[in-house]
Formats: structure tokens, C-alpha cells, sequence
């Protein structure tokens, strides 16, 4: 995939260049260490032309949030990134877009702290992450890191090497994606995406703590509120989901993505009649602004 071309606009530390020109200080704690942190967004077409990026503001709050809980110096204000943000998509001709904001460290071998840190804003064209069809997943052999060892709250960029590893291995044994468990064995999440599955006309999805609360997650909560679908947060195991309905992943790249199977179990619902899906349709609307207000059942 090609992420620029020789004319594609980033914002650099306050202001637009061409990536093609960017440089980078290969002496970062970034690059050596994975110390960074970094939000991914979408922005959409929506039904009037316009282009609109969805939770913008929670997703620059949630940079700042990740930034201060790594010790990152932070000083720039989420109504200006917005712009910024804005910016990078009209002078790159972009609408359904992937926007990747990311704080960087200066050059810095040690481990001690930094007096500054950079910020890069990129966008490119993003269609469906995970494709059209229904998900092969698997079980992955590598677990979430345990919280007390990370601020696993934080879109840190180091804590994706974990991701990478899972997703690389259910690809390789044929599998669509993977999921993770905790440390305690207990359902976590995907590499990149949340978990919800469906019973008896219930959600239910693995509660903060050894996840990251995506902010997509707390949109298809907010749908569930809106349209009276139970929706309950709490651990649960492999074995309870096997034994679900449906189960769907969301995420800001994945948006709301069914089930097939998991670990060769096949769900017995037809993924058209379920919950996932009537959510699936419903996030869609939300975020090309097809039904202004709350939504209707």
C-alpha cells in the first residue's frame, strides 16, 4: 500500500511539508525504544459531500491522555491539531481517510527524561481495514501485557509489537485475525480492535482494565443505549465465547466487523439477523451523518 507520494502534505511540529522531504532524528528514544504514542482516526464523506472526522476531539484528548501517562512533554491544544488535521485532508484531496497523529521523542540514548517532544500528522485513503467477509479468528498464543507493567490505558507505540507478533501468527496459520487474552487467561481484545459477542439478545464486552478502551467501543455502547440493546461489561472466558450467538470486533481502522468463526467454531446466528450487524449499519450512519440526532430502532 502506498501510504504518500512525492506530493502528499504532513504536518510537522506546526507546519506542512511534503513527506517525501520529512526528516526524522535516528538517535529518538521513539525509533530505539518504541517510546511514542499515537491516535488513529477516521474521517468520512458524508451524506451531504461534506468531510467530517468522527470524535475528533476524543481522540485528540485521548493523545494528550496517552502523552502525560508516558511522561511525553505535551503542549499543544486538541482544537488546533483539529484544524491542523483538517488542513492535511483539504490539501491532500483526502475525504474517507485514516488519520495517524503521532508525539515522537527527540534524540535521546538514555532513559531519562525529555524536555520536548514532536508531533506528526499523516492521512491516507483507507477503505474497509479487515475487508468485506465475515472473520476467520483464532486464539492467539501471545497474551495482553499485564497492566502493571505498562500504562495500558496508553496508545503507546511500543505496546504494537504484541499486536504485530499476534496478528502475523493467525495469518500464518490461515486465520483472518487474532484475539488476546489477559494474563488471568480471561478474553481481552484483538491486535488492533475490541471484542463484543452476542447471547440470548445481550452484548457483552471485556471491561477496562487489561484492555484499551477504544473510543469505537464506546460508540457502539452509546448505539446500544440509543437503541435498548443490553450491553454488559465483565470478564469471561475462550470457552463462554465459543458458546455465543455472534461476536463482532470494532475499532477506529476495523469500524464494526462480524464474526465467522473462532477457533474453527462456527457461530450459529446468521450475522444479517444479529445484533453486530444492526449495529454495524447503525455506526455506518453515525459517522457519514445519515441520521442527524439519535438514531431511530
Amino acid at each position: 500500500m502506498a501510504y504518500y507520494h512525492n506530493n502528499t502534505i504532513i504536518y510537522l511540529n506546526g507546519v506542512f511539508v511534503k513527506a517525501a522531504e520529512a526528516t526524522t532524528d535516528f538517535y529518538s528514544q521513539s525509533l530505539h525504544y518504541g517510546y511514542a504514542v499515537f491516535e488513529g482516526i477516521r474521517s468520512y464523506r458524508t451524506v451531504t459531500g461534506e468531510t467530517k472526522i468522527f470524535k475528533a476531539t476524543e481522540h485528540y484528548d485521548r493523545l494528550k491522555n496517552s502523552a502525560l501517562a508516558l511522561n511525553m512533554p505535551y503542549s499543544w491544544d486538541s482544537n488546533e491539531l483539529i484544524e491542523a488535521t483538517y488542513e492535511v485532508l483539504e490539501r491532500n484531496k483526502l475525504q474517507n481517510a485514516y488519520i495517524r497523529p503521532v508525539v515522537y521523542a527527540p534524540a535521546n540514548m538514555s532513559f531519562n527524561p525529555n524536555n520536548e517532544s514532536y508531533i506528526l500528522i499523516a492521512a491516507w485513503e483507507m477503505g474497509l481495514f479487515l475487508g468485506e467477509k465475515l472473520l476467520r479468528v483464532m486464539t492467539s498464543s501471545f497474551q495482553r501485557p499485564n497492566p502493571k507493567g505498562f500504562r495500558i490505558e496508553a496508545k503507546a507505540s511500543g505496546h504494537y509489537v504484541n499486536s504485530i507478533l499476534a496478528s502475523q501468527e493467525a495469518k500464518a496459520k490461515g486465520y483472518d485475525e487474532a484475539l488476546l487474552t489477559d494474563m488471568n487467561g480471561y478474553v481481552a481484545e484483538g491486535p488492533g480492535a475490541n471484542v463484543f459477542f452476542e447471547k440470548n439478545g445481550k452484548l457483552v464486552t471485556p471491561p477496562a482494565g487489561n484492555i484499551l478502551p477504544g473510543i469505537t467501543r464506546a460508540t457502539v455502547i452509546e448505539i446500544c443505549q440509543v437503541l435498548n440493546i443490553p450491553v454488559e461489561e465483565r470478564l469471561f472466558t475462550t470457552d463462554e465465547l465459543k458458546q455465543a450467538d455472534a461476536a463482532f470486533f470494532c475499532g477506529t481502522a476495523a469500524e464494526v466487523i462480524g464474526w465467522q468463526s473462532y477457533d474453527e467454531v462456527t457461530f450459529p446466528a446468521k450475522w444479517e439477523n444479529t445484533i453486530g450487524r444492526r449495529i454495524q449499519l447503525a455506526y455506518k450512519d453515525r459517522v457519514t451523518e445519515a441520521i442527524k440526532g439519535e438514531l431511530v430502532d
